[in-house]
């Protein structure tokens, strides 16, 4: 259903939810150890006055239960789904194998159950779970899948930090929903002019006269936020996405999109008990073009019509009230003054550099395509049967993401964590030189990021990369990559200078064109060309330097392009989809 339909039926709440006053924070249980059980169910919830909403969650009615996860522990999650449609359950910013990560290629059928297993490497950090396939993801994160990740390790333990969950270390999912005329919620619309943290309207909690650790979640379907203290006070920012900065960071300003965490601590040991302070959103100072600024779109190419009657997108308005209280026994009263050093991956020891670039897509939504999307990654929309990008297992990799479209799109990569290596060729904000999943790429900006391919393998199974924007995602905003270790049929992908082999298209369809190096002009070559587990699938001996094999009768999939002759050797990757 397209957005500007949705704009006449979704009903707006201002004057009900004033009514209702403030809310105590509901904080989601905690579930740790090394077995655990996720029931994917349906329930419902009184979010407006008595009527009842439908809705999802994890274990509950809404929203999930906290894993509590222990590095280098070997750990089973038992996922029944118990909804009556497929889903699927992704540990985003996890590094796991493919065949654990959650993506829409591990689709659970409803009935089943999906039971991943593996060694939690990451280092301590905020993460998430949520469903992530078969262009239901906005919809089951809407209504409510959703769930907090948080990984301890013997290294963060050696700080004095607070960690005592629900006492001064508190989850801090944020989303905005929008309601139907039913008090449902709703998709494809930017009239999300609810703002909820942790499934809570209007919440209020108490925080004690201490320095409190706050996990910050943007778990929304496409809003960003632009968090601050009400009196504008600084806040100590110490984990990004993959972990703790070198450093604590003193701001008065986090800008968090989709999919992005954080790590603020909050001293509030000089206020009085009794004092109110509200954790904000300063959205009119959100620059053009993010969802949620003031103006998206140019003068030609507007956003939907609901996007400026949305009376969150421009203003500052309040997240959480934040009552403070006495504090606890052996309360935490200083900030430490630095973590263990965040060296980056050096760009002069990377193996191969990609190019992701943004644009609309034109085909289906015109010439110049629509702000609300649907958008291209290189031209191509996701397509399950689609590898995009192949690397191999240890590569170190420079990847270029730029955004021809009129609309900020938060990248996210599986599998891998990252270092931002400069925006529109400058360094990265300080708050941008952690550990990074997911990166906000405005209109007309150039972001580059290195990272390595390490630990996992998988010649059939691939990873994804996307933007977070949930209804992007849908519509086809992603593609897939596969890791491959170089040397599991016994020969590695090589290069020559500036006489390179050249293969055309790559990836092939029917027809491959081959062009071989000059220097092995009229030369016999041997061709072959094995699949990835090393068997044989094509064989000619060839003296032309330039021709075409037919590759029709090749199912897609990942090859290897081996040429031989007297003067060269050289082995390629190939790609042939269908």
């Amino acid at each position: 259903m397209n957005r500007n339909f949705r704009n006449t039926i979704v009903f707006f709440f201002f004057i009900s939810l004033k009514l209702l006053g403030q809310n105590p924070l509901f904080i989601p249980d905690t579930l740790s150890g090394v077995n655990f059980s996720l029931s994917v169910q349906t329930g419902t919830k009184q979010f407006i006055g008595t009527y009842t909403t439908n809705t999802y969650g994890y274990n509950g009615n809404f929203l999930g239960p906290t894993l509590i996860l222990q590095k280098n522990d070997s750990v089973k999650i038992n996922v029944t789904n118990n909804l009556n449609q497929s889903t699927t359950v992704h540990w985003h910013g996890l590094h796991v194998a493919p065949k654990n990560d959650g993506g829409p290629h591990q689709i659970i059928q409803p009935g089943s159950v999906w039971s991943p297993s593996f060694k939690v490497r990451n280092e301590a950090s905020t993460f998430w779970y949520h469903p992530h396939g078969e262009n239901k993801t906005e919809l089951q994160v809407t209504k409510g899948l959703a769930g907090m990740i948080i990984i301890r390790d013997a290294q963060e333990r050696t700080y004095t930090l607070p960690r005592r969950y629900k006492v001064d270390d508190f989850p801090i999912i944020v989303q905005s929903k929008a309601f139907d005329v039913l008090y449902q919620l709703a998709t494809a619309t930017h009239e999300d002019s609810v703002v909820m943290v942790n499934g809570t309207i209007d919440p209020f909690l108490s925080v004690p006269q201490q320095i409190v650790r706050f996990r910050m979640l943007n778990g929304s379907s496409d809003r960003t936020y632009n968090f601050g203290l009400s009196n504008n006070s600084t806040f100590s920012l110490i984990a990004s996405d993959g972990g703790l900065l070198s450093q604590p960071l003193s701001q008065n300003r986090l800008r968090l999109s989709p999919g992005e965490r954080a790590e603020i601590l909050i001293n509030l040991s000089t206020y009085s008990v009794g004092t109110q302070l509200y954790l904000k959103s300063y959205a009119s100072e959100l620059t053009r073009g993010i969802i949620g600024a003031d103006t998206v779109g140019t003068a030609n190419l507007l956003i939907s019509e609901g996007y400026y009657g949305n009376k969150l997108n421009g203003k500052n308005f309040n997240i959480l009230r934040m009552d403070v209280v006495a504090a606890t026994p052996s309360p935490v009263l200083t900030v430490p003054v630095s973590f263990t050093p965040k060296i980056p991956l050096l760009e002069s020891n990377s193996n191969a550099n990609r190019l992701i670039v943004f644009t609309p897509d034109t085909i289906t939504s015109g010439q110049q395509g629509k702000v609300d999307g649907p958008f291209l990654m290189n031209k191509k929309p996701f397509h399950m049967d689609t590898i995009n990008i192949v690397t191999l297992l240890n590569n170190t990799e420079v990847w270029t993401l730029q955004n021809k479209t009129m609309v900020a799109h938060p990248f996210h990569i599986h599998d891998i964590q990252f270092y931002v290596l400069d925006i529109n060729g400058l360094p990265p904000p300080a708050e941008y030189q952690g550990l990074k999943d997911v990166i906000l790429v405005r209109p007309n900006e150039t972001v580059r990021f290195i990272t390595q391919f390490t630990t996992f393998r998988d010649n059939q199974v691939p990873y994804m990369y996307h933007c977070h924007l949930l209804h992007h995602e849908d519509d086809g905003m992603m593609g897939s990559f596969l890791v491959l270790f170089p040397n599991e049929i016994g020969i590695k992908e090589s290069h020559t200078n500036k006489n390179d082999l050249i293969l055309f298209p790559n990836p092939a369809n029917d027809l491959l064109r081959v062009k071989c190096p000059s220097e092995d002009n009229y030369s016999n070559k041997n061709i072959k060309i094995y699949n990835s587990v090393g068997q044989l699938v094509l064989q000619t001996h060839i003296t032309d330097n330039e021709f075409e094999l037919n590759t029709k009768e090749l199912p897609a999939g990942c090859y290897y392009f081996n040429l031989s002759s007297s003067k060269i050797a050289i082995n390629k990757l190939l790609l042939i989809k269908r």
